[in-house]
């Protein structure tokens, strides 16, 4: 394989020369950058469409965007950061250079949380409402942006011969994410590694969840349940595809995935606090009727 080709050999799919970026008056621009631009914009779209069809106010959408961008973006990189710290310690200058990488997505959401609960506190509105409303927009984000870990030859699995088999040739990926397992599936003789394509195990279980999302919007009980339906479905389809990852960021001092313990979480707690709310909904309306 050339350094720029991608393969599903099983699926019959050859890419050839596959950029990672493309240059626009001298300067060299990602395929990764533009493909996670384009799914921030489709997500805020989404969520002022979602604003729209349920009779709210657009702007506040268009509004918050602006924070929750920035902020997401921050916490996508300090999120890397903390938990690839050895890369970091000796050179601190570098948690400044992205252009190399180093975005957690798990970041990018928690602070995206935090900054709705605290625009909504500032607006005085309600962020369950507004939560239920941004949720399609942002695992379409998610859809979209995971395209670009493809790009990028990143975000893979260990070694497997499965129907969605990729084949990445060995110069075109970081040596460190080149597990033991994969390494002893190289035969003498080829220059390509052939791994699970995980980012696209999460971009078509997010595509399910944005599904499944828009076709219950309409039947939810309760304020705050598309919160919910988001952190359970992502952290469910997360914590199985983040162990077969490569590049997994660890608990320090541990084995312990932190983005997969983090899923795990998410799933227990949506499960918990809706079944714990729809209680308390339903003796309300016993209690009513009675």
């Amino acid at each position: 394989m050339n350094a720029g080709d991608i393969a599903f050999p099983h699926l019959g799919i050859y890419l050839e020369n596959v950029p990672k970026s493309f240059t626009v008056f001298g300067f060299s621009i990602a395929f990764y950058g533009v493909i996670i631009g384009i799914g921030v914009l489709a997500g805020i779209l989404m969520a002022v469409h979602q604003a729209k069809i349920t009779g709210q106010n657009p702007d506040i959408y268009w509004d918050f965007a602006i924070y929750a961008v920035i902020f997401s973006v921050i916490g996508a990189r300090l999120y890397y950061v903390i938990f690839s710290w050895d890369n970091y310690k000796n050179d601190l200058l570098s948690i400044f250079n992205t252009r190399k990488g180093g975005m957690a997505i798990y970041g990018g959401v928690i602070a995206a949380f935090l900054t709705l609960f605290i625009y909504c506190r500032v607006k005085k509105l309600n962020p369950f409402q507004i939560g239920d409303t941004c949720m399609p927009g942002l695992i379409l984000g998610q859809v979209i942006g995971r395209w670009g870990n493809f790009m990028n030859r990143e975000a893979f699995g260990e070694y497997t011969d499965s129907l969605f088999a990729m084949r990445l040739p060995i110069e075109a990926v970081r040596s460190s994410d080149i597990s033991e397992n994969i390494a002893a599936h190289i035969v003498e003789g080829i220059n390509y590694i052939q791994v699970h394509p995980t980012f696209l195990y999460e971009s078509v279980w997010n595509l399910m969840i944005l599904i499944l999302m828009l076709c219950y919007r309409k039947h939810k009980k309760f304020q705050g349940e598309m919160c919910l339906f988001y952190l359970g479905g992502y952290g469910l389809g997360r914590f199985f595809i983040e162990g077969l990852r490569t590049d997994q960021l660890l608990i320090p001092g541990t084995d312990l995935a932190v983005s997969q313990i983090l899923a795990l979480c998410m799933f227990v707690f949506s499960v918990i606090a809706d079944v714990v709310i729809r209680f308390r909904i339903n003796k309300k309306e016993k209690q009513k009727n009675f």
